[in-house]
């Protein structure tokens, strides 16, 4: 196991424990704790881990929104099968809004250079799509969301009121049977609800590790979008309580 797939499976089991030790992670990747600690610092290093005496714990609680560096660097893999069985469901000639969000920005990379007409609501994903003429780009006004790059404000809900786009694809924080889709931040999920009512179909990008949890703003209930892409992360469990609440869902 080299390091870059090392240190994404110490992220992934910070999300799922909230603390690890380097003598536990020595013997699961049978790597000596001198590799760990240097996987360790690389990751402090870069915000996405706190350091504790003898181990690590992550860098943001649960309560909160997670940084964009550290969600980008996790579930990764799911994320990229998520972003392709996503582009195979984007018709060539289509009009779609395309939030934001690390799932966003793989789905973007699957996207460009395809002929279709893209409304961005976050700045990475217009910079990714724009590297292609072919792929036709918009943006609508708004604020821009430090950190995230999201565009955000009633302009950008005004903005989308003023089109009728023919899909949404929808990434979110969160969702369950009881809440719906949740986000943590209120801000963006106001423009996730305008541009779900500026769609014709929506799609949901998610990967299993956010089934059964719930964030802070409610976007909108199970059954108020068209699909659900998901990974094989999700239990059978919960694909069958999704599936009663009235959701369709793809694994990918």
């Amino acid at each position: 196991m080299n390091a870059e797939t090392r240190q994404q499976d110490i992220l992934k089991q910070l999300n799922n424990r909230g603390e690890v030790t380097i003598a536990e992670l020595s013997a699961r990747y049978n790597v000596s704790e001198m590799t760990v600690r240097r996987d360790l610092t690389q990751l402090a290093s870069a915000g996405l881990v706190v350091r504790t005496h003898g181990g690590a714990a992550p860098a943001a609680s649960g309560s909160f929104e997670p940084p964009f560096a550290l969600r980008s660097r996790t579930n990764s893999e799911a994320k990229r099968r998520i972003a392709l069985a996503v582009a195979r469901q984007v018709i060539d000639g289509q009009t779609v809004i395309l939030d934001g969000g690390t799932t966003a920005v793989a789905i973007a990379e699957e996207l460009v250079g395809r002929n279709i007409t893209v409304c961005a609501l976050n700045l990475r994903v217009a910079d990714i799509l724009s590297a292609d003429s072919a792929t036709r780009v918009m943006v609508p006004g708004g604020q821009i969301r430090a950190g995230e790059s999201s565009i955000i404000g009633s302009q950008a809900e005004t903005s989308l009121r003023g089109f009728r786009f023919d899909l949404y694809v929808m990434t979110a924080s969160a969702a369950s049977a009881d809440a719906g889709f949740t986000e943590w931040n209120v801000e963006d999920a106001a423009v996730k609800r305008a541009a779900l009512s500026a769609s014709r179909r929506t799609i949901v990008a998610l990967d299993g590790s956010k089934f059964a949890k719930e964030a802070f703003a409610r976007i909108c209930g199970l059954n108020d979008v068209d699909l659900i892409v998901t990974d094989d992360a999700a239990t059978a469990q919960q694909r069958k309580e999704f599936s009663v609440a009235g959701a369709e869902l793809l694994i990918a």
